[in-house]
């Protein structure tokens, strides 16, 4: 082979190489983060109207002594379960103890005093009759005898107060329910009617107190169909939420609504009844009420996982029709479980991305192979 032909076959051979090595260097095929979205498709839903409420014991009883003295005992637990009739406290009983032994003594006096004017009276109308006594003297026999009566009635009173006085020298429990803080002390000084002992309250039912605006009040009205009514509580669904989220599993039933909106707040106050069997309810205690509500037309409802916070702002993630994410400030409603109504910021056909938001950015191309478009969410 000349030179000419030997100079033709290399570069045949180099150009050969050189497509080769071009058809092996060419861009990888792009690959897109892999998330799960769903389409944004309007449906009704029913958003419960809440208020913030205040928990009250069904009764409240401060509990004063009717008689004054050293406090001697304290029979009840303090922040325990009590029964009415229940000894609570017991006051020093010696002084009230004396008190009744000495108008149990004025009493027998007085009715041995009026023995003995029963038979002077007595002696007193046999010598009138035989004219051995004046009438002024036979008037003077009749008047002490009514006078030893008015005596005796007299000690009578005077005994059973005494009996009273020892008798409530022993604080009882008025009403069932739960004793709070000993506010006396053993050896102190208490005073009839002043000084407060402690509280009873009465926790089984407690009522749950709340105030609904007038336009609630409207919204409330229209959702029952009528007015608010505690005679009929059947007709009304009330849910009573504490502060960790969960759900009361008793009843709550209208207790009363008031007869007039209150003028200095614009509200009208409303009281509702729950059970408290196992005491898990306090007086004072903080929660929250939700009330029926009209249906919501065509809301738009995301998973709460989808919603993004950043300082005072909410907003999610959507694909747009390219594949790429992009940031949409959202406003949101109320809470529904684990899904949350958006107000503002979403249409209808909107892809929003609920999980794999970690690795977004903005213009991120996004694969969206684990959830086909065009699924409802139904929360």
């Amino acid at each position: 082979m000349d030179t000419v032909s030997r100079t033709r076959a290399l570069a045949a051979l180099l150009a050969s190489i050189v497509v080769a090595a071009c058809g092996r260097s060419g861009p990888p095929a792009a690959h897109g983060v892999p998330v799960n979205a769903l389409r944004i498709v309007p449906h009704p839903v029913s958003i419960p109207i809440e208020y913030p409420a205040q928990l009250e014991a069904s009764n409240t009883v401060e509990i004063r002594p009717r008689v004054g003295g050293v406090l001697e005992r304290q029979e009840a637990v303090e922040g325990q379960r009590v029964r009415v009739g229940q000894v609570l406290f017991v006051i020093d009983r010696q002084p009230y103890a004396a008190a009744l032994a000495q108008a149990q003594a004025t009493l027998a006096q007085a009715q041995a005093a009026k023995a003995q004017a029963e038979r002077d009276l007595e002696r007193a109308r046999a010598l009138s009759q035989l004219d051995a006594l004046s009438q002024r003297e036979l008037d003077a026999a009749i008047a002490a005898g009514a006078a030893t009566t008015a005596q005796v009635q007299a000690g009578q009173a005077a005994v059973r107060t005494a009996e009273l006085n020892l008798e409530y020298t022993i604080v009882r429990a008025p009403i069932d329910g739960v004793m709070s803080r000993a506010l006396i002390r053993l050896g102190g000084l208490v005073t009839p009617s002043a000084t407060l002992l402690t509280t009873v309250y009465k926790t089984d039912p407690m009522y749950v107190n709340f105030s609904i605006s007038e336009s609630r009040l409207l919204e409330l009205q229209r959702a029952l169909g009528r007015p608010p009514d505690q005679r009929n509580p059947s007709g009304t669904r009330f849910h009573v939420f504490l502060l960790d989220g969960s759900e009361l599993d008793a009843p709550a039933e209208l207790n009363f609504v008031d007869a007039a909106v209150d003028l200095r707040t614009d509200t009208l106050p409303v009281r509702l009844a729950v059970a408290n069997p196992k005491q898990l309810l306090r007086a004072g205690q903080f929660v929250k009420v939700t009330a029926q509500a009209p249906v919501q037309q065509d809301a738009i409802v995301v998973p709460q996982r989808a919603v993004q916070e950043l300082q005072d702002k909410r907003y999610v993630w959507t694909v747009d029709a390219n594949g790429k994410a992009a940031p949409r400030d959202v406003t949101l409603g109320q809470r529904l479980g684990q899904d949350t109504v958006v107000s503002k910021g979403l249409n209808a056909g909107d892809l929003v991305v609920v999980d794999g938001t970690q690795k977004l950015r903005e213009g991120t191309l996004v694969d969206l192979g684990q959830q086909p478009g065009g699924e409802k969410h139904s929360p």
